[in-house]
């Protein structure tokens, strides 16, 4: 399923590229498909500005659908995610409301510090 949605996604973005590069610039530096009025481009007039337009705006929607599917399909065969979501606080599990709030309540403190820095020894 991932495989066949990300060669649409692929085959969208290719033509999304190409239908913007086919339509005419504003200062007609960089536009391919378009000639002014005159009857030798590809397609004149106000016709192919607005059919490419139109066309290159279902693509782009298109290219956003496959975007999202993508993202819910790579989401779903995902397990648990890190962060926030699998954070969970350890308390009295027997007794609920009885502990003091404590996050250092159950943990064993040394009662003396090392003396000195800790060196392992050779043998």
């Amino acid at each position: 399923m991932a495989t066949v949605l990300l060669v649409i996604h692929i085959m969208v973005a290719v033509a999304l590229v190409g239908l913007v590069l086919l339509q005419r610039s504003e200062g007609g530096a960089l536009g391919i498909g378009g000639s002014g009025g005159s009857g030798g481009g590809f397609m004149s007039g106000r016709g192919a500005a607005n059919l490419l337009t139109r066309v290159t705006a279902v693509f782009a929607a298109a290219f956003f659908a496959t975007s999202i599917l993508l993202t819910l399909v790579a989401q779903q065969g995902s397990g648990p995610s890190g962060g926030l979501d699998s954070f969970t606080i350890q308390g009295n599990q027997d007794q609920p409301g009885t502990g003091t709030g404590n996050p250092l309540e159950g943990m064993q403190l040394p009662t003396k510090p090392p003396s000195g820095p800790q060196v392992p020894q050779s043998q």
